[in-house]
């Protein structure tokens, strides 16, 4: 099993650019399951999900090629409508085949899907919307089973905006009878592109990027051309990096405005942030300030920055209050980062850091993806040689981290 050894000390300077956004890509391949013909996608990461993914299709009948970042699927011949455990207990998102497989096949089999141990994350929800629209559910053995031999529009309020709940509804209602109304939907840049897609292959859907979203049925979607979004995660993962090892990265080919909530919170620690175009630009300082956040759903302060945030917060000079308010149980890289020295107490959702002059290398385990880029950023500043184990999380969502942040002056390799 491989492992990242990082050395500490050693600011980062120069670009970085980044690829594009996992969480964009993985329901815009999914689609293509809506479509007939040749779907080509372009900018695609190279990621253990992405593979995960394309196998999954691939089971279901889907032709895939894949070189250079780019992808194609031709989902003509779709001939299964299971996704089965094997292929779905590492990745949460591959719930998202079952609203498509819903809508096009009349009927779907799909394994309760696994992923990362961040919290409770429920289908309730999507599986509510599915039986609002006309389709018969059941649970059993550990699958959900649909069948809809007729989709109907319907009008769908969600308890919470969720993310993979309003993506799994949206594809299903592209395809039902009617108008579909999804109320108190997400409303995460992630949501907007792939409704961008869904309208490009020839969907009827508006208002995405706000709380209400309609869509007006269509008899059948065609296949498209189109470029994955930007990773806004891996842009901010950059932005803290920067801020911690008092560097200089000017970070290339992203969307600042997808980030305006972890902007403003880096400018209050001290760092200095500009925006130029689709190029952010962080020059870290040395007296970081210590600063509240609460995660929220977009446009508040994403959950999935929460963690490297907290490790910049850990070797600040004051004292901040880090609130967790989407996922119960994501405070697992609290202990490895105190395992380094820093001085955090947990209560509930909530977390007290009191900022330290210094962080010490350590061997640490990373318990999940985001959890994985705190380590690294931790190792980024500490005294000594970090060595973070179980890194194939990371590899879920980083493409080629190590390599990025070699390239900014980092003392970090890879060992298997």
């Amino acid at each position: 099993m491989d492992k990242i050894i990082v050395e500490g000390g050693h600011p980062l300077k120069g670009r970085v650019n980044i690829s594009g956004a996992k969480n964009a890509a993985l329901p815009i391949l999914i689609a293509s399951l809506l479509t007939e013909g040749q779907n080509t996608f372009i900018n695609v990461p190279d990621l253990q999900d992405i593979k995960s993914t394309l196998l999954l299709l691939k089971h279901l009948g889907a032709r895939v090629e894949t070189y250079n970042h780019t992808v194609q699927i031709d989902c003509g011949g779709l001939c299964c409508h299971e996704a089965p455990y094997d292929l779905v207990r590492k990745m949460r998102a591959s719930i998202l085949v079952l609203g498509p497989l819903v809508a096009k096949l009349k009927k779907a089999r799909v394994s309760l899907p696994g992923g990362c141990a961040i919290g409770a994350r429920p289908i309730n929800l999507h599986l509510k919307g599915l039986k609002h629209l006309g389709a018969a559910i059941e649970l059993k053995h550990g699958y959900v089973e649909a069948f809809a031999p007729n989709l109907k529009g319907a009008e769908i309020y969600l308890d919470t905006p969720t993310v993979t709940g309003t993506e799994n509804l949206m594809m299903a209602a592209v395809l039902a009878q009617g108008q579909t109304v999804l109320r108190n939907a997400a409303r995460e840049p992630e949501i907007i592109a792939l409704a961008d897609v869904l309208n490009l292959m020839g969907a009827r859907i508006s208002g995405a990027g706000t709380s209400i979203i309609k869509i007006i049925g269509v008899k059948a979607l065609r296949s498209v051309s189109t470029r994955i979004i930007p990773d806004r995660i891996e842009t901010g993962t950059f932005m803290v990096a920067a801020a911690m090892t008092q560097g200089d990265i000017e970070i290339l080919n992203c969307e600042p405005e997808h980030l305006n909530g972890l902007t403003d919170k880096l400018r209050l620690t001290g760092a200095d942030v500009t925006i130029n175009g689709k190029a952010i630009r962080v020059l870290g300082q040395d007296f970081i300030s210590g600063v509240d956040i609460k995660t929220m759903p977009y446009p508040g302060f994403p959950t999935d920055m929460q963690a490297q945030f907290m490790t910049l917060m850990s070797v600040s000079n004051g004292l901040s209050l880090i609130s967790e308010r989407i996922f119960e149980n994501r405070f697992m890289h609290v202990s490895e980062l105190k395992r380094m020295g820093a001085d955090i107490s947990v209560c509930g959702r909530s977390a007290v850091v009191q900022g330290v002059s210094e962080l010490s290398a350590a061997p640490v385990m990373a318990s999940d993806l985001r959890a994985s880029a705190s380590l690294i950023l931790a190792g980024l500043v500490a005294k000594g040689q970090t060595e973070v184990n179980r890194v194939y999380h990371l590899d879920r969502g980083y493409e080629d981290i190590e390599n990025k942040f070699r390239k900014l002056g980092a003392a970090i390799k890879r060992v298997t």
